[in-house]
């Protein structure tokens, strides 16, 4: 595999995806965590290339975890590849939907581990998009006090943020990913050509993750994103190589120096307070996570400069790009006192105190509080009040 080290441009973005040209878009990212550190491989045609599951834990069974909407498209691609490594590789399918992402469906994934007298050598595969990827790690972590398990994203938003980082988790009525455990993988895959099946909704949420690596850290991929946002919205598979690889690069960088998030990696939040008190408000699953964080990076973006720290151009300016990719910038009414409440079970509250992840300069983010006043101002400017 190759690493590229310079972003293309954005008038040679298009490579035709011929079979000779697999090699320019194979890409590998390490996540540096001492013995915990693994790979993130990123390219086309990985499901079926041998090499790229070489080195995984062999063992005599495994057990990939998908749902019902992924599972008939890659599944038995997946297991007839995983067949060298493991005697007996099982499926389990689960519902499709944030909404499930719940305890009762997690007991599903230890049913059929215990059913299948599964081992602490057992390896998981996580095949599927943020929801799979967290309750697939939350089990693997819990399953005899933690089995190997592999990431194998198949969205752009578990491409690019959820699977890389160890967070995982279950959901609670009231608090989106408030019951999970910081867990890592052994290995993340992403192969591009899954992205071919992803519905334009799904595309476009993913892409609000993308887009936060812009103002929290790189100001200059940022304008590139901005430079080739049709190329993504088309699907163009080098631009969506070089997102997925920054986008990465960025999220290992912070995680490597901040596992567990005890400060720098809250950064990555961005948007994130706002839009998961959209997620709880409405029902999680109403919106989808991607659509949420575009919204709340615009009102993230907003309460940024009524601090003084950034300009009404950038506000605008992320406006602009999150319509562009499809992303709502129009906050649900939920009544300013509902909000306060839902963001007050934020992971990122101390001692009652909301933390909002905010821009001080176009790629540097940090966290803080705010008078109540502004939020509340920020809520009614963008129709949440």
């Amino acid at each position: 595999m190759t690493t590229a080290s310079t972003a293309p441009s954005s008038s040679s973005s298009v490579i035709n995806d011929r079979a000779s040209d697999r090699e320019t878009l194979n890409r590998l990212v390490r996540v540096e965590l001492a013995e915990r550190s693994y790979d993130i491989r990123i390219g086309t045609g990985l499901l079926d290339a041998a090499e790229t599951w070489q080195g995984l834990p062999t063992s005599t069974s495994a057990l990939i975890v998908s749902n019902v909407t992924v599972a008939p498209l890659y599944a038995e691609r997946l297991s007839r590849a995983l067949a060298p490594l493991h005697r007996k590789v099982h499926l389990l399918a689960l519902p499709d939907g944030e909404e499930y992402k719940t305890a009762e469906t997690l007991n599903l994934v230890y049913d059929r581990l215990l059913g299948e007298a599964s081992d602490r050598k057992t390896v998981l595969y996580a095949l599927g998009g943020g929801v799979v990827g967290d309750m697939t790690g939350f089990a693997a972590a819990c399953y005899m006090r933690g089995v190997p398990f592999v990431q194998v994203p198949t969205t752009l938003l578990a491409q690019v943020d959820s699977s890389v980082g160890g967070k995982t988790a279950i959901n609670h009525p009231l608090g989106k990913n408030m019951i999970g455990a910081f867990y890592q993988p052994v290995r993340v895959v992403c192969d591009l050509d899954t992205l071919d099946s992803l519905p334009a909704r799904e595309l476009s949420a993913g892409l609000a993750e993308v887009i936060k690596y812009g103002p929290i850290a790189d100001a200059a991929f940022l304008d590139w994103i901005e430079a080739n946002l049709d190329a993504l919205m088309a699907r163009d598979k080098a631009a969506l190589a070089w997102a997925v690889q920054r986008s990465c690069e960025i999220k290992a960088q912070v995680v490597g120096s901040d596992e567990r998030e005890s400060g720098l990696r809250a950064i990555l939040n961005f948007g994130h307070t706002f839009g998961h008190a959209i997620e709880a408000g409405l029902g999680y699953g109403e919106w989808l996570h991607g659509e949420a964080v575009g919204c709340g990076m615009v009102m993230a973006a907003d309460l940024s400069a009524r601090l003084g720290l950034m300009p009404e151009a950038f506000v605008a300016r992320i406006r602009r790009v999150c319509e562009r990719a499809g992303l709502p910038v129009r906050a649900p009414a939920l009544g300013a006192d509902r909000w306060l409440a839902l963001m007050g079970l934020d992971k990122k509250t101390e001692a009652g105190q909301i933390r909002f992840v905010v821009i001080d300069r176009l790629g540097s983010a940090r966290t803080q509080s705010a008078p109540e006043a502004l939020v509340r101002e920020v809520i009614a400017a963008h129709g949440g009040a």
